[in-house]
C-alpha cells in the first residue's frame, strides 16, 4: 500500500498550481507567478463565497462553468486605488519631474496597472496645471478589461470626493479641486477635457511586450504582488520602454535598490521612489 506522504498545505500547493494552470488555458492569464500568499488569500475568499471546501472545486468551475474564469481573474487583479494617492509622490513629481518634462515637444507617458484610472486622472490634472497635458498622451492599461470600461467613464464616487480633496491639496494642488468635476446625487463626472487624451486598454504584463516609448512610466503598488521572477521580467519591460533619461515612478513598497536594475537608474526622489534612466 502506498503511504500518503503529503501534508495538507503541500496538497494545497498542487491544487492551486493545477488551478493557475487551468485559468491560463481557459484564458490566457497567466497567475503563476503571482505572490502565492497573495493568491491562496484570494482563492479563499472565492471559496467561501462559492461555498466549497476544496480548492481542487474550483477547476471544474473554471473548466466547465461559463463566466466563472472571469470572477477568478477579477479576485486575482488589485483594484485598490484613489486620486492622488500618496500625495508626496505627486509632490515630488511635480517638484523634481515636471521641470524636466517642461523640455520635451511632446511627452507620452505609461500608467501601468492602472485600475479604475483615480491615478491617471490625478496624473492628467497635475500636467493640466502646469501647462503639459495638451502635449501629453496618457497611455492607461490594466489586465483587467472590466475596470479598463469603468475607468473610460470618468466617474468617481461622490462619497470620496472630500478625501480627494484633501489628498489633492497635499500633492501641491493649485486651483479649486472642484472645478474638475461636476456631480449630481450620487456622482462626480471629471471634465471632458481631462479625458481626451487619455487612452485606456487592456495590457498584460506578464505574457504582453512594449507597444511604445515612453518618456514616463507609472506603475505603483502592482510588482508588490509579483515574485521575484516576475518583477525582473516586467522591470526590463519598463525599462526597454523608457526613452533615454526617461523615468519611472513605483510604489511605496517597492524599490530598485536591491534588484538588477539598480545601477539602471539615478534616484531623483528616493523617498517616493522614482527614478531616471541613465
Amino acid at each position: 500500500m502506498v503511504k500518503d506522504l503529503l501534508t495538507t498545505e503541500e496538497k494545497e500547493n498542487i491544487e492551486i498550481d493545477l488551478l493557475l494552470q487551468a485559468v491560463y488555458s481557459v484564458s490566457g492569464f497567466d497567475f503563476q507567478k503571482y505572490m502565492r500568499s497573495s493568491i491562496k488569500r484570494r482563492i479563499i475568499n472565492r471559496m467561501r463565497q462559492e461555498k466549497m471546501e476544496k480548492i481542487s472545486s474550483l477547476i471544474e468551475k473554471v473548466l466547465y462553468e461559463k463566466g466563472f474564469v472571469e470572477k477568478l481573474i477579477d479576485d486575482f487583479s488589485i483594484h485598490v486605488t484613489e486620486m492622488f494617492r500618496d500625495p508626496e509622490f505627486f509632490n515630488a513629481f511635480r517638484l523634481k519631474v515636471v521641470p524636466f518634462l517642461k523640455e520635451f515637444p511632446t511627452i507620452r507617458i505609461w500608467h501601468a496597472g492602472c485600475s479604475t484610472g483615480e491615478e491617471v486622472f490625478s496624473m492628467a490634472i497635475l500636467l493640466k496645471e502646469e501647462g503639459l497635458y495638451d502635449r501629453t498622451k496618457i497611455y492607461a492599461t490594466d489586465i483587467n478589461e472590466k475596470v479598463i470600461l469603468q475607468a473610460k467613464e470618468g466617474i468617481l464616487p461622490l462619497n470620496q470626493m472630500q478625501s480627494y480633496t484633501k489628498n489633492y491639496l497635499a500633492a501641491g494642488g493649485k486651483q479649486e479641486f472642484s472645478k474638475y468635476y461636476s456631480t449630481d446625487y450620487q456622482n462626480a463626472y471629471l471634465d471632458a477635457a481631462l479625458l481626451k487624451n487619455i487612452v485606456f486598454f487592456q495590457h498584460n504584463l506578464v505574457t504582453d511586450g512594449s507597444f511604445n516609448e515612453f518618456h514616463v512610466i507609472i506603475c505603483r503598488n502592482v510588482m508588490i504582488y509579483f515574485t521575484g521572477e516576475l518583477q525582473n521580467s516586467v522591470n526590463q519591460l519598463f525599462y526597454d520602454s523608457l526613452c533615454h533619461d526617461g523615468f519611472i515612478g513605483i510604489g511605496s513598497k517597492e524599490t530598485l535598490r536591491s534588484s538588477v536594475f539598480s545601477e539602471k537608474y539615478k534616484e531623483i526622489a528616493s523617498q517616493e521612489n522614482i527614478y531616471r534612466k541613465i
